[in-house]
């Protein structure tokens, strides 16, 4: 199994891409690319070729369901394990994620000292 290295963050707060990518690039040593909506994750997802995506439910514009659909239905995503990170976290909203094909939810507001260790789990647990 590859190491996990490039992971693309897709949120819309700037705020939070902040945090989350220095909490993923320097505590958990990863190449993060983040992409400010869904629309963009469509557009870079070629040239960025992620290996974990972790994915903002509620976005303006386009959410991370429907961006999640839109990736599928434009790349195989089989080999790649979908996050969604969202407060919305009752047990229906997860399984409807789930459903969606995500592997995991990680909740916030996130703990970024254990985001990083949180994402190499679910790339071991996907890979396993």
């Amino acid at each position: 199994m590859a190491e996990l290295k490039n992971i693309m963050h897709v949120e819309d707060d700037p705020s939070i891409q902040q945090v989350a990518k220095i909490a993923l690039e320097a505590v958990g040593g990863f190449n993060v690319h983040t992409c400010s909506s869904g629309k963009q994750a469509l557009a870079d997802y070629a040239t960025v070729l992620p290996q974990l995506i972790l994915l903002d439910v509620m976005m303006p514009g386009m959410d991370g369901p429907t961006t999640l659909l839109q990736l599928q239905q434009q790349f195989d995503l089989s080999q790649i394990p979908i996050v969604f990170m969202t407060a919305k976290v009752q047990s229906n909203e997860i399984a409807s994620y789930r459903a969606l094909g995500a592997v995991d939810v990680v909740v916030k507001p996130f703990d970024p000292m254990t985001l990083s260790s949180q994402l190499q789990q679910i790339w071991l647990d996907f890979h396993q």
